[in-house]
């Protein structure tokens, strides 16, 4: 195909090649140190068939980036080909050598652990991707089978895989000119007939949710396709139609597109995380902001799941998005009231009525030392000077509720129970100040102790009656992963989408185009 390396060649023609390679890989010096450290061996443009193989798997690969919402073009494919088949010196062969390797590089940290660095897009994206160093992709390429090799770089996870196909499907069903037209506006239950019936049935026959037929009326089968959309798409499942609903079947395919191309950018992001090192924890502790619940999986199989509310659309207010180690958990805790929400919020209060939130203590912060209400004149102080803090003792009414689960991280983040039940029932859930707070916190416990308790009910409810703040370590720490999914797949590879409460998607999205991502390559 193109002038190789040679096995032996003289000073003159090593010296020409190394030349062009060190001015080829310009200021990658990790990669510089890595070819000094092999002594320049080529691993691309020698004449061995194990570089054969390296090129062809490797060009197989960029070959399909696309499939993966990559940006193709970063790869310089169309360079490489120009090298192979015009390189006719050493210094040529260097310069190939050089681009090659970069090539890879950048393909590989792209595809295993996203083409972004999250924090660098938003501060609410404070995953921790870890990446591997220039010399372990080089030395595993070079020491493995290279096609084995480039397979083992995408996410191996079942919802990245799950989201690949859907995008295909997507893709086509693009090509094929979408779903059809939308549903009109207004409110539709069963019983009902008529033309407005008739585009919802199209529409959920286009989406795959109903066998096609000739029914213009809101019948049973209707309405069970309609709940089964409305479930994978984060709705209560009422089985009418209505604003939300409306919204949601008239979203178009290039949105869903999006949702998906932003989804696999995260599960890169996230499947990078040491926290899931199967080998060290077999449980794991999953909140979806966009879905507003908490599951518990053991084994990759859900065995609890409860509802959740997350950050209000506030500023400041918005839940971020890591991984942490759930440690222990706190019964009948004392809430220690943050300093934000403290001066922010209470402090205008109390300058008007200094008898507001009498369920909440003053404190000095140095020594604990309890404060009384009427020595404080608290018209004197502003956000800056404020001087005391303040908390809530234990109690029913306690604005964590009667449990809270510790997994201790800089964004002073955790789960906890609630006075405020009613808020599970709205569909959106977004009321708290960036806390999640749980539904069904005893039974959370339950699941969470049955590992180290024969008693798990016994021993939180002793706990609990005693009425002291009580801490339960946890004997096996648990990742908690607290992720932001608009596309989520269920276990039978079905894709379900929720809504971008916090505008997210659209900042990554945007971040991913400039990168040169496409929504159809």
């Amino acid at each position: 195909l193109f002038l190789v390396f040679p096995i032996e060649v003289s000073a003159e023609q090593n010296l020409s090649f190394r030349v062009a390679l060190i001015s080829s890989l310009s200021l990658d010096e990790r990669a510089k140190a890595y070819y000094k450290k092999t002594n320049f061996a080529p691993i691309w443009t020698d004449s061995t068939s194990e570089s054969a193989a390296r090129r062809a798997a490797f060009l197989k690969a960029l070959s399909t980036a696309n499939l993966h919402a990559l940006p193709k073009g970063a790869y310089q494919l169309t360079e490489i080909f120009n090298g192979l088949r015009t390189s006719n010196s050493y210094h040529d062969l260097g310069l190939l050598e050089g681009l090659m390797t970069k090539s890879f590089l950048r393909y590989a940290e792209d595809i295993q652990s996203g083409v972004l660095k999250p924090s660098e897009v938003n501060s609410a994206f404070a995953q921790e991707v870890v990446y591997r160093s220039v010399e372990d992709y080089l030395s595993g390429l070079v020491s493995s089978d290279p096609y084995l090799f480039m397979r083992s770089l995408p996410p191996q996870s079942q919802e990245y895989n799950n989201l690949l196909k859907a995008r295909q499907r997507l893709l086509a069903t693009m090509k094929q000119g979408g779903w059809g037209k939308f549903v009109p506006e207004g409110i539709l239950k069963k019983g009902d007939r008529g033309p407005s019936v008739i585009a919802l049935r199209n529409r959920l026959v286009a989406k795959g949710y109903l066998l096609r037929s000739v029914s213009a009326v809101f019948d049973n089968t209707l309405l069970s396709a309609l709940m089964k959309f409305q479930l994978d798409h984060g709705l209560f499942a009422d089985g009418i139609v209505g604003a939300a609903t409306i919204a949601e079947l008239n979203t178009n395919v290039e949105e869903r597109l999006k949702a998906i191309t932003v989804a696999l950018e995260r599960e890169r992001w996230h499947t990078s995380s040491s926290l899931l090192n199967p080998n060290l924890y077999s449980r794991k502790i999953i909140v979806n902001l966009t879905d507003f619940t908490a599951k518990i999986l053991d084994e990759n199989v859900v065995t609890f799941h409860t509802r959740s509310v997350v950050g209000a659309i506030k500023v400041n207010q918005t839940t971020p998005e890591f991984s942490g180690l759930m440690q222990y958990m706190v019964i009948n805790p004392t809430w220690f009231v943050p300093r934000s929400i403290t001066v922010k919020e209470y402090l205008p209060e109390l300058q008007i009525d200094p008898k507001v939130h009498n369920n909440l203590t003053l404190f000095m912060p140095d020594d604990g030392t309890t404060i009384s209400r009427d020595l404080i004149d608290f018209t004197l102080y502003d956000e800056d000077n404020f001087p005391y803090e303040m908390k809530q003792l234990p109690s029913q009414s306690n604005a964590l509720g009667l449990v809270k689960f510790m997994f201790p991280n800089k964004h002073n983040i955790y789960l906890h129970d609630t006075p405020h039940k009613t808020l599970f029932y709205k569909e959106q859930r977004t009321f708290s100040h960036g806390c999640i707070r749980l539904q069904d916190p005893f039974e959370f416990a339950y699941t969470l102790l049955e590992k180290q308790s024969p008693d798990p009910v016994a021993d939180f409810q002793s706990a609990l009656r005693n009425g002291k703040e009580t801490v339960v370590p946890l004997r096996e720490h648990i990742p908690v992963h607290i992720i932001y999914r608009t596309a989520v797949s269920s276990p039978d590879g079905h894709i379900g989408f929720r809504r971008d409460i916090y505008g997210r998607d659209t900042i990554i999205y945007k971040a991913l185009t400039e990168s040169g991502v496409a929504l159809s390559q």
